[in-house]
């Protein structure tokens, strides 16, 4: 019997590997499957993996998106310092250029988000 699946190619993340969970709890990512994995349908590109500061919390919420506070009709029970959550990469890269770029787990950040920032810039901000 032959086998009928088509198999989704495995998603990459910036180092050219296979995407890596970023986080579970809290559940994260576009489909909040704990991936920052993206599709035609995430316009914020839900791509870089980060390790959310009190400072990028702030800014955040200075740039309209709170992202501590919960939500409880949507399942959010609010970030707090030290979550792993799937950052937009343009939301990124403002918090970078203004000095509040979270710290990032690059083997957990999505390929997709090299359209909008550097690898360089990643790296220099990797989690260690």
């Amino acid at each position: 019997m032959a086998n009928n699946l088509i198999k989704k190619p495995q998603d990459k993340n910036v180092l050219g590997t296979a995407l890596q969970e970023c986080s579970l709890f809290p559940l994260t990512g576009f489909t909040r499957n704990g991936c920052c994995e993206t599709g035609p349908d995430d316009t914020g590109s839900h791509t870089v993996c980060a390790q959310v500061t009190e400072e990028f919390l702030a800014f955040s919420i200075s740039r309209g998106n709170d992202l501590s506070t919960p939500r409880p009709e949507y399942g959010f029970e609010g970030l707090r310092p030290g979550d792993r959550w799937c950052v937009c990469a343009a939301r990124w890269l403002e918090a970078s250029e203004a000095g509040f770029a979270p710290p990032v787990i690059l083997e957990s950040t999505h390929i997709k988000c090299l359209e909008i920032v550097s690898l360089a810039d990643l790296k220099y901000h990797e989690l260690r």
